[in-house]
């Protein structure tokens, strides 16, 4: 189960991939289509969140960044 770790509201745009970066920042790249190369990296909205070791940091589908505890297999 996932819980919400803060409010962005980021509106997602087609074709790019968002993600959270090293910074704890949200950043999109742009995905590699049809023999295209993906790439081109930019900054979304920077929020400076402290990950925490043992969990998986992600943007749910409503645009806010959300958290799941990983499990070791």
């Amino acid at each position: 189960m996932a819980e919400k770790v803060t409010k962005a509201g980021i509106k997602r745009a087609n074709g790019y991939l968002y993600y959270i970066d090293k910074q704890g920042d949200i950043s999109r790249a742009t995905m590699a289509r049809g023999g295209k190369k993906g790439g081109n990296r930019e900054k979304v909205l920077k929020l400076g969140i402290k990950k925490q070791s043992g969990w998986l940091y992600f943007l749910d589908k409503r645009g806010d960044v959300s958290r799941a505890k990983m499990v070791n297999v």
